[in-house]
């Protein structure tokens, strides 16, 4: 790994306009690249099809073209390779860390009221395991009732084959994976077959990118992140886990704050300039 290009990657969801916090996020893993003499690569994380909307496509472009940002390849599309995603998941099947989940949010939450002590997160509530304790003949007799499940990772079972792990980040060190940091999170969606998880540690492998570079909100996901990598036989990537742009609250900033968008800014004859000093300003 050491040894390979410098390679980075931008990867928005076309669900909305760009904002301030995606700019920052797009110009980091960009100069990470241009810095090392590596290359930048552009992916639309758009396998959530109902949220997404055509004309996002070509605004992230257009956006992103105005900051100055270009990028090596056709950006990546990840509707284009639910196949891949599939093929990880039945490799997973096969590995045992995984299995059918059929609740419904509400048997989620039901369940965990009734728990005295119900199993916490970095962001809530834990999954259960309610699941986890159906036989062989329940789950066949729930297929039969042609009911979807989702797949969930068994990450007791994943931490028997992974062994511990660790994970190397620029601002952080060497950190120790906790594979039950998140639960026997939903690897597979029960709607589209697979989930931001899957895609993006399949997606990184494909492409060769040797760092990621995204907001220090998603660092507990890295923990997933290592055990599928390990478990699937992909390489093991350095992470670059930065600072949030936040609105004047102190919150990161969401597709819904449009007066930060990069379109309204832009409508408003702010330059690329004024847009990059205004990301360093609201940094957190």
């Amino acid at each position: 790994m050491r040894n390979q290009p410098v390679s980075t990657r931008f990867a928005p969801s076309p669900t909305g306009y760009l904002h301030l916090g995606h700019l920052y996020a797009a110009l980091f893993a960009r100069d990470l690249a241009v810095k090392h003499g590596g290359r930048f690569l552009l992916r639309f994380e758009d396998i959530d099809t109902t949220r997404v909307r055509d004309h996002f496509y070509d605004a992230t472009e257009e956006d992103l073209h105005f900051a100055g940002i270009e990028w090596e390849e056709t950006p990546l599309r990840q509707t284009t390779r639910f196949e891949q995603y599939a093929n990880a998941l039945e490799k997973l099947k096969q590995l045992g860390v995984v299995y059918p989940c059929f609740c419904t949010r509400k048997d989620i939450e039901r369940e965990l009221n009734n728990l005295t002590r119900a199993p916490h997160g970095p962001d809530g509530p834990l999954y259960p395991g309610t699941c986890k304790q159906l036989n062989t003949n329940q789950i066949q007799q729930k297929l039969k009732d042609h009911k979807v499940p989702a797949w969930r990772l068994d990450a007791s079972k994943a931490l028997q084959l992974t062994g511990e792990l660790t994970f190397y980040d620029s601002m952080r060190g060497t950190i120790s994976v906790n594979p039950h940091l998140l639960g026997d999170l939903v690897l597979a969606r029960k709607d589209i077959g697979t989930s931001y998880h899957i895609a993006v540690v399949v997606d990184d492998a494909y492409q060769n990118i040797t760092d990621i570079t995204r907001g220090k909100d998603l660092l507990e996901s890295t923990h997933l992140h290592r055990i599928l990598q390990y478990l699937l036989r992909f390489p093991e990537p350095r992470y670059h886990h930065h600072d949030l742009v936040c609105d004047s609250h102190g919150e990161r900033l969401a597709k819904r704050d449009a007066a930060l968008s990069i379109r309204e800014l832009r409508n408003q004859g702010r330059t690329a300039l004024e847009l990059i000093n205004l990301c360093q300003a609201h940094l957190s």
